[in-house]
Parts: C-alpha cells; structure tokens; sequence
C-alpha cells in the first residue's frame, strides 16, 4: 500500500482492535477465528501481524472525510469489519481453501464454527458503527444506519448472483455489471459516502462521493478481470490466465462466449484446460476483441468516477491521496 497510508492504516488497527476486545467475548477459544480472520493471530492464538488484505475500504472512507478523518474511524472499522464478514461466508459458498496465503477460516474449524464466525463479525460491524454515537447526533448516525443496511442486501444480493451465474451457460455482460455493482462495488460506494457524511456532514456532497466509490468499485473489479488472463504473473503474484483455468466468468470470457464460438468450445470442456487450449483460448480473446471491449468499459466506469470526484470537491491533502490511491489501483500489470 502507499506510503501516506501507514497513518490512516494504523488508527484504524487500533481502533479495530479497541472495538474487537470491548465487544467479543472471548471464552472458550470464541475471539481466536476472528482475530485469525483480521491478521492478528495464528490458528492457535500466537500473535501473526500481517493484516488480512490491503484495508483499501477503511482508507477510502477516511480520505473521504478529508481533514475530519479521525472522527470517522469507526465508521471505518465497521466497513472493514463487514467486508471481513463477506469474505468468511463467501469462502464457506465458494468451497474457497485459501484466504491471503492462509487456510481459510472454515478449512481450520469447520463449516458450522465458520457460519457463527462469520455471524460474529457481523454484529462487530454494527458494534463499531454504533460508536459513532459518541460522536454524532440521531439523525445523521441514522442516515449511515440506513446506509449500512442497503449495503448489507447490496452485498448478498450480489453473491447470489455470483452463485447463480455458476450454472448458467451464458450470462449477459449487463447481468454481469448488476452483479459486481452489488459484490464489489457496493461497499465501495458505501464507504465513500459514510466517510463524506461523516467529514462533511453535507448530503448533496456525500452522494458524488457515493457515486465515485461505486464507479470505481465497477471499474477495478473490471480491470482485475483483464489482470486475471493478461496480467503478468512477475507482478500479480498469479499464474497467467488464472480465470480461464478455474472457469471464472469475467467480462472478458462472457465478451469471448457471447463472440467466438470456438473459445466457449474451449472454456466448456469438461476436463482441465492443456497449456495449448489455454494459449488458443487466449489468443481467440484477443482476436475477438475481448480484451479491447474490458478496456472500453474500465475507461468508462473510471471516467464516471473522475466527473463525480470533481463534483464530491475533496479538500486538502485527502484530495492529492485519492489521486495517488487510484493510481496505485489502476497501474497498468499487463
């Protein structure tokens, strides 16, 4: 992450963990799968310190609230709590075995103790954004109250679109748009406009911010599907076309099995794809234009985001770091 991160990254650590002791209880071994799910321990409760993820929603929800950041931090630990909530349910639905170089939290301690986990985060979610009441007054905390809750649908609504897809042979390029802006968009958006009220207090303002989070979130879930068949491994850390090989339905292979008939031959094969299928099938993306028609529509959801940043008008140093943060997310690895 970038360097003017660290202060924003690390009050948000503190302040997580702050709210994490004074709300779980921890008897019984009860606290240990979630501070193993946050990068705060090992399996067995020896302390690990290597944060889950790049904390990107909390950031973006502090830089939103420009020079008032602090009073926002626990706004901050609620997003990043519930996206932690997700993401231990998401790996139960998706049979995932492996979570930021780990074992996922149900491989370790089963299906029915990673459920409750998961549950657990979720009420520490709305445990730190009930702080917030220290801070401010009923009816704005109400407003991010209500916004905290469309999120929650948005999120689950776009999982199960997610698990829908799985067995559908063909998924519209729209229908696929509807699901990410509900999975990865979502909370983004939530973020930006959490963090705006907070800083701004200013209604009108705060919605532009919404609108930048949730186009950006559409675009950079856009732009790691390119990154998951083009991106060079040296630099994501992933085998080349690793969407391909676990049959991953991104815009680009819904671009390629709507457009080149030979490519879906290919990616519904029923075995596991040979190197020289994989380097065909890419190759049909390219001739198809798959990797053009992603690029367009990253180009166009990025664009979004830029009219409605200029309109949001950050202030101060938040308005550089945004500026920084989107560079560091959109960096060309292909």
């Amino acid at each position: 992450m970038l360097s003017f991160a660290s202060p924003y990254l690390e009050a948000v650590d503190q302040t997580m963990r702050q709210i994490v002791k004074s709300s779980l209880p921890d008897e019984e071994g009860f606290g240990v799968m979630i501070r193993y799910a946050l990068g705060w321990s090992t399996a067995e409760d020896r302390p690990y310190e290597q944060p889950a993820g790049k904390r990107l929603r909390p950031l973006l929800l502090l830089l939103c609230a420009g020079e008032s950041w602090q009073r926002a931090l626990p706004a901050a630990v609620a997003v990043e709590l519930l996206h932690n909530f997700s993401l231990i349910h998401d790996d139960i639905q998706d049979q995932s075995i492996v979570r930021h170089n780990r074992p996922t939290v149900w491989q370790v301690w089963g299906i029915a103790n990673a459920i409750n986990a998961g549950d657990a985060m979720f009420t520490l979610a709305y445990a730190a954004l009930a702080s917030l009441s220290s801070t401010l007054e009923a009816v704005p905390l109400l407003k991010l109250w209500h916004i905290f809750n469309a999120t929650n649908l948005e999120l689950t609504r776009g999982q199960h679109l997610d698990m829908r897809f799985e067995s559908q042979t063909n998924v519209p390029s729209e229908a696929y748009i509807s699901m990410i802006r509900g999975k990865s968009a979502a909370l983004l958006a939530a973020s930006a406009q959490i963090g705006a009220l907070v800083g701004y207090a200013d209604e009108q303002r705060a919605s532009h911010f919404a609108t930048f989070g949730l186009n950006v979130g559409i675009a950079f879930q856009i732009h790691d599907d390119i990154l998951g068949i083009w991106g060079d491994p040296q630099v994501t850390g992933k085998s080349a076309a690793t969407d391909l090989i676990s049959r991953k339905k991104s815009l680009p292979v819904l671009h390629g099995l709507e457009h080149q008939p030979e490519f879906a031959a290919i990616y519904h094969q029923p075995n596991e794809l040979s190197s020289d299928n994989l380097k065909r099938a890419v190759a049909l993306l390219d001739q198809c234009g798959a990797r053009e028609a992603a690029l367009q529509a990253e180009a166009h959801y990025y664009e979004l985001a830029m009219r409605a940043l200029e309109l949001a008008q950050p202030d101060g140093q938040s308005a550089g770091y945004l500026s920084q943060l989107l560079a560091f997310l959109f960096r060309r690895d292909y």
